[in-house]
């Protein structure tokens, strides 16, 4: 798909906006809230982490980057069985922390019969977890990069934002939140707009009304409200809800603006600061992301935020020369 020069850039933001909030949100997760402009990236946290290194979401989200940058098409079992593959691998050599659920289903999906897709495996396992209502932000927190996949079709872009979810999160729940956000994504880089109701006619007729409740509960109530944000839907409505309730703030200040009121709402910081940030990224691009995040954020697997930028186009199709 042919990409305006904003449009790259906006596309060049994604993983980088994520990285940043991340990053910056890193120190405080799980510990005594801050105030909001009080942020700094600072590291430590449950890592520990260096001043500027992203966390779990962020790595998690370069798996899916490097299967999709290399053109694969995340609605297949093929790209999924090479996500599946990068996730354990991550496990095993790159996670810095895991989430309880993910960690489940990569040890239980490993032991099981080897004859059958890895995806598939990992997909079983999320769905009897999923049995017992288990519905935490872990699929959410890597799902922006999933709105850069397939920019020239919605209807794709949701399929494979459901199934990426589904290897690890696949409650109704889960797989509905990172649908709403990865196509909130992939509307801002085409539009630079915020909109997440525009996701909504792609969930199953009977959960719209639901979450149309919960996006205004987000739009309407205080940001503070959003806690604890571990729930996939609190996440979502945390992230939204900073960023909505700062949406007056001119131009990219806006980021900054908005990650701090994430961050300064407590619990899980980096996730709800990375799922904000990769949307905020996705609509004010690259180039206008604050300088002084940009030049401290770095991770696993050895990367830095040019990396970033060149990954986050490359999975847009539209490679730097």
């Amino acid at each position: 798909m042919e990409l305006s020069a904003g449009a790259r850039d906006r596309a060049a933001g994604v993983l980088l906006g994520q990285a940043i909030g991340d990053a910056l949100g890193v120190p405080y997760e799980f510990a005594a809230p801050v105030k909001a402009g009080e942020a700094r990236m600072i590291g430590g946290g449950l890592g520990p982490y260096a001043p500027g290194e992203w966390s779990d979401d962020t790595q998690m989200a370069l798996c899916i980057a490097q299967v999709a940058a290399a053109g694969a098409d995340l609605t297949t079992d093929d790209a999924l069985d090479a996500v599946a593959e990068a996730f354990i691998g991550w496990k095993g050599h790159g996670a810095s922390d895991i989430g309880r659920q993910t960690a489940t289903v990569l040890a239980r999906a490993s032991a099981r019969d080897a004859g059958t897709r890895l995806s598939h495996r990992m997909t079983a396992v999320s769905m009897e977890l999923a049995q017992d209502g288990r519905a935490g932000n872990g699929g959410l927190m890597r799902t922006a990069i999933v709105g850069l996949s397939a920019l020239d079709s919605a209807e794709q872009t949701a399929l494979a934002a459901a199934r990426v979810s589904a290897l690890t999160h696949a409650e109704a729940r889960c797989v509905d939140s990172c649908v709403l956000w990865s196509l909130a994504v992939r509307n801002a880089v085409l539009t630079a707009a915020l909109d997440l109701r525009g996701g909504l006619a792609y969930l199953p007729a009977e959960r719209r009304g639901r979450w149309e409740e919960w996006i205004a509960e987000a739009e309407t109530k205080d940001p503070s409200t959003f806690t604890p944000n571990g729930y996939t839907v609190t996440a979502l409505q945390a992230a939204w809800s900073a960023i909505v309730a700062t949406q007056t703030v001119a131009g990219p200040d806006h980021v900054s603006a908005a990650l701090h009121l994430a961050i300064s709402i407590g619990d899980d910081t980096d996730t709800v600061a990375a799922i904000a940030g990769g949307l905020l990224g996705a609509r004010w691009g690259a180039e206008r992301l604050p300088r002084e995040w940009v030049d401290q954020v770095h991770g696993w697997p050895g990367l830095n935020a040019a990396d970033l930028t060149r990954l986050g186009l490359a999975v847009a199709g539209t490679p730097l020369a």
